[in-house]
């Protein structure tokens, strides 16, 4: 399995240390909530652990909560994110973090994100922090000033090297500093002081005073205390590159002694909106909420993510959002529909249960214990995975699988398969089945104009694919000098 790390700039064959990979992700802020931006970091590094386990890797996968430290500005200044946030909701910040990591696990939930084995709450781990602050102290990387304790980014020679950083060229240009008792115009806080007279909602006595700790340091210490001194594969989003991960990377290898801290750094790209970063500082953001308002399903919205790569910028429409929409809906539709007829023959049992919202799903299986797959189609699937998580051209595979001549169940146990890394929840029935299935005509106009749009763009294999479903619904499509046309079947 190949793997694009961001700190070589080469995709590299993954070896994992030991058994078991060890996988550390940054998690949310939890002053509000998360945007579809954010989430289309998460839905990328859940493929990441989908595709690790496909591929027979056990992994150990810790993903932290920040719920203090995270000032406004990721150079240090300004104010904690947390209280910002409990000022504008008029609550305590214990319960504007405790409001937004619910909101946050109802998202991942909805997009059927699989959940971390280890969900450390920054505010959890302040002991550890402390601790690996006075082992950096001890080991000369750090020193006071009047509002905190500082790395001194001038004792790690490697400083910078993931983000490929002009540290000389960044002091020379830090003519009017922020706070101009930093030596270096990169150090960042490892302890901020509270304020003489403040009282803070969230600070901790410390050796070196009142107060709470920076951003950066918690990632280290918890990522230190759950998955030992160096980890496998470090993920996050692009923009944690150049401060957060960078910021990591030269306190922990300082306080440790050993490197590198991460073997692999793994950056998943922004989603842009009219061409433009997506962000809460711009207020600009979209949420799944939003999305489901519009009469999206989450799942349809991580349909949309797997269509690109994740190391590629993606812009966020509302209109390609329907064009994902469609193609999932048509992807469902053709699953049922093999259900249905193998349903029919008797081949295929289903088993009902009710989810927590008390709607009926019904989970199918075939008779036969012996998976039978599609060795070509699973192997053209498995090289797309294994290239850097190719979720596009894995897509493309599921779609010459369903153009085939393959017999029902081997497409279907082979997309069960598959779906193991894509989590599109292509083995139940249940509310959503209801949508899609409403009436075959309205199905086939549907598959008629994604099939017009895939020829387009000459994808003569999705084509054909479409072309058997709209023959499946007892359709014929013609085209002709004025456009596709359908015609039913005697």
């Amino acid at each position: 399995m190949k793997l694009y790390n961001s700190l070589s700039r080469h995709s590299e064959e993954f070896t994992p240390a030991g058994k078991t990979v060890s996988l550390y992700t940054c998690g949310p802020t939890v002053y509000d909530f998360a945007h579809i931006g954010n989430l289309r970091t998460y839905i990328f590094e859940d493929v990441l652990k989908r595709a690790l386990k496909f591929s027979g890797y056990s992994v150990k996968h810790v993903m932290n909560i920040t719920d203090v430290g995270h000032l406004t500005d990721d150079a240090d200044a300004g104010e904690d994110k947390m209280e910002k946030g409990a000022r504008r909701e008029k609550k305590t910040v214990w319960d504007i973090a405790q409001m937004y990591t619910d909101a946050f696990f109802r998202d991942i939930k909805a997009l059927n994100i699989l959940l971390s084995d280890e969900t450390p709450r920054a505010t959890k781990y302040i002991p550890e922090q402390i601790a690996m602050i006075h082992e950096l102290e001890a080991k000369g990387h750090t020193y006071r000033t009047s509002d905190g304790v500082y790395f001194d980014t001038s004792t790690f020679p490697d400083y910078g090297k993931m983000a490929r950083l002009d540290i000389k060229g960044q002091q020379e240009g830090a003519r009017v500093e922020k706070n101009t008792e930093k030596r270096n115009a990169t150090d960042f806080a490892l302890w901020k002081f509270s304020l003489s007279g403040e009282q803070r909602a969230m600070e901790w006595e410390s050796p070196w005073g009142k107060g709470f700790p920076g951003w950066h340091i918690e990632c280290s210490a918890m990522a230190r205390a759950l998955l030992g001194d160096q980890i496998d594969i470090h993920c996050g989003g692009v923009d944690h590159m150049p401060v957060h991960h960078t910021n990591e990377i030269a306190q922990s290898e300082s306080a440790t002694g050993k490197s590198p801290f991460a073997r692999v750094w793994m950056h998943g790209e922004f989603l842009l909106i009219n061409d433009g970063r997506m962000g809460k500082s711009v207020g600009n953001f979209v949420t799944l909420k939003d999305l489901e308002e519009k009469g999206f399903k989450a799942l349809a919205y991580r349909y949309f993510v797997l269509t690109a790569h994740y190391r590629s910028k993606l812009n966020f429409t509302w209109e390609d959002l329907k064009k994902a929409r469609a193609e999932y809906r048509n992807l469902k539709y053709a699953v049922e529909r093999m259900m249905r007829e193998d349903i029919a023959q008797g081949i295929v049992v289903g088993e009902s249960s009710a989810d927590t919202n008390q709607i009926t799903v019904i989970k199918y299986a075939y008779k036969s214990n012996t998976d039978q797959i599609s060795q070509q189609y699973m192997d053209e699937f498995t090289e797309a995975i294994s290239d850097d998580l190719n979720t596009p051209l894995a897509l493309q595979v599921v779609w010459k699988l369903l153009a085939s001549n393959e017999s029902n169940q081997i497409k279907l146990q082979t997309l069960w398969k598959m779906n193991e890394v894509f989590g599109l929840d292509l083995k139940t029935r249940g509310d959503f089945s209801k949508e899609v299935m409403s009436a075959k005509k309205n199905q086939a106009e549907s598959f008629k104009k994604e099939r017009v749009e895939a020829k387009k763009q000459k994808d003569f294999v999705k084509a054909d694919a479409l072309k058997k479903e709209i023959e499946s619904l007892g359709y014929f499509v013609e085209d002709t000098k004025d456009g596709s046309i359908l015609i039913e079947k005697d």
